[in-house]
């Protein structure tokens, strides 16, 4: 099969959990980018990346691409397509528009002038009555315009509906998470389903069903209806059925996974969630607060929860509540990695635990930090000389993005005007650090000097030129230096 180039779409911190996701399946040329992993592969690539990524919100095809830093430059390249290979007059499109440009500054604007190229095109082809339909949800044809400075880029949306909307959700509680970025979050953690998973305020179930997914390697896009792909020319029905219907690598999980909430409404939710993501069995369920949990599940495993930030859920005690988390942790968590997702710096203090990790991450529009907390018996030299790690080591083999350094490639010339900024007194004065600018007298070495009056700090010399014992001003005496430096001799 032809190979071509592919973009995967992700949230903000997961760009590499998604490009390893990629390297397992067969991708080549994997490449993580700013929300987005561009990579290669044949259709079986594109199948498989919509059907198995658990972290892609959309898997991209780019078919075409020029520059425009105009309206009219934009409209007149559009136009230089043959958009008979893509659309006929008896289908309908849509257009989704991402601009970074100062040439473009309104993604609407964008999106009418691409939509009027496509239209003039078919119009002038086939007549003025003769044009595609424009559908805004479920069209045929899902256009992407990228726009960055004055690089445009047309792809191709093979997924359709975003991939974190996975088919299972049949009710929900108020701000559930983001199923990619929950997915996300636990491969974040190292979890593959070799221990217990516990979420303890679990509302809809969103991190218990795709825990439950990981361990038993369901894919996620086994639950959706349908693809954007499935109404391309070029689609491949046997080659698709193939991919779906393969369930040889799945298995039953070995260790238990369990959730519990404060709202028995919440449980309820999410055990419908849980039975249409058919993982009904691997999941234990429980109305429960997080300050009634005693003990955990052996041997140790993962806790990963995403608690009320104060925002769009709230508790009437919100820092009583991270403080309870925190306790909880210390006393019914031994030996487990917490991962916790939160907004407020103040509340994550009450926890009155150090994070092993901080990664940040979006939850929808709010700019969030993950935290890792590993949970230890005793004190933490202790933890440590017993071989115990905070976080874990990258293996020597582990595949590496960042491109060896190229000294003719990577080398940029100095330039004056550019590089050098002019000295700012706030900016770029350091304050005076005693230990690390204070020299130690040194009698030996100061005595070298011919010239008395050159001698730091020399008493004899100052005895000798002025006849009488240095003073020392009484400004000196209050803040009480040479008495500080007694202390340390």
């Amino acid at each position: 099969m032809q190979k071509f180039e592919m973009v995967a779409k992700t949230l903000k911190g997961l760009e590499q959990v998604l490009a390893e996701e990629l390297r397992a399946l067969g991708a080549e040329n994997v490449e993580p980018g700013k929300r987005m992993v561009s990579f290669e592969g044949d259709l079986e690539m594109l199948y498989k990346a919509n059907m198995c990524c658990r972290t892609a919100l959309r898997i991209l095809k780019p078919f075409y691409s020029f520059t425009a830093h105009t309206p009219d430059e934009l409209y007149e390249r559009a136009k230089d397509f043959d958009w008979d290979t893509l659309l006929s007059v008896d289908k309908t499109f849509c257009i989704d528009t991402v601009a970074f440009s100062e040439d473009f500054t309104h993604s609407h604007f964008v999106t009418y002038r691409v939509k009027d190229a496509i239209v003039d095109w078919f119009r002038d082809k086939y007549g003025p009555d003769s044009r595609p339909g424009v559908r805004l949800k479920e069209a045929d044809v899902m256009i992407n315009v990228h726009i960055s400075g004055g690089n445009v880029t047309f792809s191709l949306d093979s997924s359709g509906e975003s991939l974190h909307r996975r088919g299972y959700r049949v009710a929900q509680t108020e701000a559930p998470i983001n199923e990619v970025l929950a997915a996300g979050i636990i491969l974040l953690s190292g979890w593959r389903g070799e221990s217990p998973f516990v979420d303890p305020m679990c509302g809809s179930g969103t991190f218990l069903i795709e825990a439950a997914m990981i361990a038993a390697n369901i894919k996620p896009g086994l639950y959706r209806k349908s693809f954007a792909f499935e109404q391309w020319p070029d689609f491949d029905q046997e080659l698709f059925d193939s991919i779906y219907n393969d369930d040889s690598e799945e298995k039953t999980p070995e260790f238990p996974i369990i959730g519990a909430d404060i709202s028995p409404a919440a449980i309820e939710i999410a055990r419908r969630n849980v039975k249409s993501a058919g993982v009904g069995k691997f999941v234990e369920l429980k109305t429960m607060p997080i300050a009634h949990w005693e003990d955990s599940p052996a041997p140790a495993g993962v806790l990963v929860t995403n608690p009320p930030y104060g925002e769009r859920i709230s508790a009437p005690d919100m820092e009583g509540l991270y403080t309870t988390i925190g306790n909880r942790l210390k006393n019914a968590f031994k030996g487990y990695h917490a991962w916790i997702i939160g907004y407020r710096d103040e509340y994550f203090m009450k926890i009155g635990l150090a994070p092993s990790q901080k990664i940040e991450m979006l939850n929808g529009s709010l700019e969030c930090e993950l935290r890792e907390y590993v949970i230890f018996e005793g004190d933490k030299k202790t933890f440590m000389a017993n071989g115990g790690r905070l976080k874990e080591k990258p293996a020597e083999d582990a595949p590496r993005d960042r491109k060896p350094f190229d000294r003719d490639r990577d080398r940029k010339p100095f330039d004056r005007d550019r590089d050098r900024k002019p000295f700012d007194r706030d900016r770029d004065r350091k304050p005076f650090d005693r230990d690390r600018d204070h020299k130690p007298f040194d009698r030996k070495e100061e005595g070298k000097s011919e010239n008395p009056l050159a001698v730091r700090r020399n008493p004899d010399a100052l005895k000798m030129l002025q006849n009488r014992q240095p003073s020392i001003p009484p400004t000196m005496r209050k803040r009480g230096w040479r008495k500080k430096d007694d202390n340390q001799e």
